[in-house]
């Protein structure tokens, strides 16, 4: 035999061996996520047949095959950075101070007014900072404008890397900060979101559609300030809020919710969400919180978190604890060229 033929032959095993090890490597990762997946569905029951005594009920989704330290790897990217948190709590903004004699309305739903777009999907890249920084000024903007214009989120991905880092993590106040300093951002329809990071598209980060003026900090571990940031024009103010959310222990925030969660959380934050809007449900006080995981998540992509929970300080699940929020007065640029920016007058 030549040793050319003798070569081949080896070759042909080597290959039959590499896919033989795939298949079984491909079998053994299908019954681990079946595994997994039985077990999330064994929570999901459990939690479910006490569900009279409960005020929100758990179910299946994409989701369901992954374990709890697995999506909080992929999908969460909030960074709580400690001299920032210190700096917030010295200088926040007293724009929604509680005092005497406010009224505020029972129920505020920022969605039925027009400020808020489709619930939009982060993807595997940890980028929800961006997607709440985005949310945020996209309400903002459509309050003091009236148009509800869908903004780039991979922008943020790609060009803001002063001190947020793309799909690794970041944090809301940071990525206001780049906004200004950059005079606007881009429409998510000319600076589409590809969920990974690329280089910053230079063209693409100087078309300016929608520019805020300042940001500011909610008085931090206050839920009532919180209410009054959310009541926005209702109290003849017009600011919109960006949240740190912690994640619900075990597998609540992995799976979808009907009804107001009030389970039991902690407080490292490391997930940025919206809150949109407060009411209250069978008498459960709640926040309506925009997550970035999409539609098929939670109540067709939101979550009721319950509201003015004794023994939170900073809220539930933390969600009082590092809220902002960005501020607008002026115009937005002109642009020489309409092309990429969808809007929605209200």
């Amino acid at each position: 035999m030549s040793s050319t033929a003798s070569e081949s032959g080896g070759l042909r095993k080597t290959s039959r061996a590499s896919r033989q090890g795939l298949r079984q490597q491909s079998r053994r990762e299908r019954e681990r996520r079946f595994d997994i997946f039985k077990d999330n569905l064994r929570f999901i029951d459990e939690h479910n047949s006490a569900a009279p005594n409960r005020s929100y009920r758990l179910g299946l989704n994409k989701f369901a095959d992954l374990t709890n330290e697995e999506y909080r790897a992929v999908f969460l990217g909030t960074r709580s950075d400690p001299k920032r948190r210190v700096m917030k709590a010295r200088v926040a903004g007293s724009r929604y101070a509680v005092r005497a004699g406010d009224h505020l309305p029972v129920a505020v739903d920022w969605r039925t007014r027009g400020a808020v777009n489709p619930v939009k999907n982060q993807g595997s890249c940890g980028s929800c900072w961006a997607f709440s920084t985005v949310a945020a000024v996209e309400g903002i903007n459509q309050i003091v404008t009236g148009e509800l214009i869908s903004l780039s989120e991979q922008e943020l991905v790609d060009c803001d890397r002063r001190y947020n880092s793309g799909c690794s993590g970041g944090l809301m106040d940071y990525a206001f900060q780049f906004i200004i300093s950059n005079g606007g951002m881009d429409t998510e329809l000319d600076y589409p979101y590809n969920g990974v990071d690329e280089r910053c598209d230079r063209s693409r980060v100087n078309s300016k559609v929608v520019s805020i003026d300042g940001y500011e900090d909610v008085p931090p571990s206050d839920e009532k300030a919180l209410k009054e940031s959310r009541c926005a024009s209702a109290c003849e103010n017009f600011d919109w809020k960006a949240n740190a959310l912690n994640p619900f222990i075990h597998l609540l925030l992995l799976l979808p919710l009907q009804g107001v969660f009030t389970g039991e959380c902690g407080s490292q934050l490391d997930h940025g969400v919206v809150v949109v809007g407060y009411g209250t449900e069978d008498g459960v006080d709640y926040w309506m919180v925009r997550n970035s995981w999409g539609p098929d998540w939670g109540e067709e992509g939101y979550i009721k978190m319950e509201r003015n929970v004794k023994g939170y300080g900073s809220g539930k699940c933390g969600i009082a604890a590092m809220p902002s929020y960005p501020v607008k007065r002026s115009p937005n640029p002109r642009k020489s060229s309409a092309a990429g920016a969808v809007i929605i007058s209200a």
